[in-house]
């Protein structure tokens, strides 16, 4: 396997040199064209791509730029070692799709998904293809922890498995959630929704505890409307960028500045974020009728972005809820180096609250405010990594300092962040961490088994009320 990823590094690197969007768009192309999408078609998502890595690229070092020297005065005055930047997702998406271990995993998962569909193990065609860099997040931490290749892979067609096989026990629930007919073939395969075990499971604690809040639940529709401009990204930049320049000590002007460029980076962050999910809309319709064609006659689920869920005003209102709540969490928790910003808007956790709770507003709360110091601690973990592969492909913001460092404060999938390190680290002998490594894929994987079963129970009284 090392050989394949050396021979296309080989292969690709007079590309390579040129930088990640100009490779990108080589290689979105050519693989759209290789599922018979037309070369007009698959040069258009291959060349959107290549402009979402750009436009990420240049709203990230104007974020950085104005923050850095912020940051730094903020830490000295506070006392807090929240010295950690928070890029955001994208940024974490460009310096991922920099890596050709990326493409090697994409590879390796459209053959898992290849091989589910006809061993009849699932009927999800994962056509989202672009959010592999999750699972590769996870499986390029893994190997910078100490895993060779044979194991990450592993690890990666695991989580992978057992991400397609919850795609399929959430679609009921989405047909519930949408309001749609059991013919709807959307669902997805989005790594935010691989915490939905612990938040069932947590569910189920509030069952038993708390269940008498339910009767204060209310309409988060009306709780947005109510909110409007004063929960929306561009209004908790400019909370964040005022908040830290006080606390750093800056000039009124200074301060000003600061949000206004905060409140600007992070709706320009969710613009370019639409521009890189177009992007491979062409290669997966290619897919898509690629595999149609190869089993006729058979219903497939279309395992989608998670965004198709997003009309539910029930995870916008948990979002505006919990961003204050995470910054509270971030300043107090110890041993927490990341002050939430590019992600303070809680996508990794938020879609798994509606589906588990099934859009109780207040559960989702609770719940979700006890998670966020999961992505916390795992974004701080994954910051020595996130930095230095960052330099590898050239994607590190021009205007922090050399030794700063940069990470995700709500990155998808966090928990896999923890088993990739304890599976790197027990691959160097490490003794102690092969005893982690093995509980800690014991738990996850009874954890997920038991939710599994309680997602099949739900799903059978879903049956039984039609």
């Amino acid at each position: 396997m090392q050989a394949i990823v050396q021979m296309a590094n080989g292969l690709l690197k007079p590309l390579i040199d040129l930088g990640a969007p100009a490779l990108m768009t080589v290689v979105l192309t050519v693989i759209a064209m290789c599922f018979r999408v037309k070369f007009t078609k698959a040069l258009e998502g291959g060349l959107k791509l290549g402009v979402a890595l750009t436009g990420v690229g240049a709203i990230m070092g104007i974020l950085t730029g104005a923050f850095s020297s912020a940051l730094g005065d903020f830490v000295k005055n506070t006392g807090l070692s929240l010295n950690i930047t928070d890029v955001g997702w994208a940024p974490l998406a460009t310096i991922t799709w920099g890596s050709p271990y990326t493409l090697y995993f994409m590879l390796v998962l459209l053959i898992v998904n290849a091989i589910m569909l006809f061993m009849n193990y699932t009927n999800t065609l994962d056509v989202d293809i672009f959010d592999v860099w999750h699972l590769s997040v996870t499986g390029l931490f893994a190997m910078y922890c100490g895993a060779n290749l044979f194991v990450t892979t592993v690890l990666v067609i695991f989580i992978g498995i057992l991400k397609i096989i919850n795609s399929d026990l959430m679609k009921p629930t989405f047909n519930d959630l949408l309001n749609a007919p059991d013919s709807n073939p959307m669902t997805t395969t989005h790594m935010n929704y691989m915490m939905n075990p612990i938040v069932m499971l947590l569910d189920k604690i509030y069952d038993k505890l708390f269940f008498w809040l339910d009767k204060y639940d209310f309409d988060a529709a009306k709780l947005n409307s109510k909110i409007g401009f004063w929960g929306s990204k561009f209004a908790i930049g400019i909370y964040l960028g005022i908040f830290v320049g006080m606390l750093a000590g800056q000039d009124v002007k200074s301060i000003v500045s600061l949000g206004f460029t905060a409140g600007v980076s992070l709706e320009l962050f969710s613009i370019i974020g639409q521009w890189f999910i177009a992007s491979v809309e062409p290669l997966s319709q290619g897919v898509t009728n690629y595999a149609s064609g190869r089993f006729k006659g058979r219903s497939f689920n279309i395992g989608l972005d998670w965004p198709f869920i997003a009309g539910r005003a029930e995870m916008w209102a948990a979002a505006n809820v919990l961003a204050p709540i995470m910054l509270i969490e971030a300043m107090i928790l110890p041993k927490n180096g990341l002050l939430p910003l590019g992600g303070i808007i809680a996508m990794g956790l938020t879609p798994a609250l509606l589906v588990v709770t099934r859009g109780k507003i207040i559960r989702m709360i609770i719940i979700g405010t006890v998670l966020l110091p999961v992505f916390l601690y795992s974004g701080t973990l994954i910051a020595p990594f996130a930095t230095e592969i960052s330099k590898q492909v050239g994607a590190y913001p021009k205007n922090l300092g050399a030794h700063a460092l940069i990470s995700h404060s709500t990155l998808e999938g966090p928990i896999e962040k923890f088993l990739s390190y304890f599976v790197g680290k027990a691959s160097t002998g490490d003794m102690k961490m092969i005893m982690c490594a093995i509980v800690s894929l014991a738990v996850y994987t009874a954890l997920f088994v038991w939710y599994a079963g309680e997602m099949k129970k739900r799903n059978k009284e879903y049956a039984k009320n039609k």
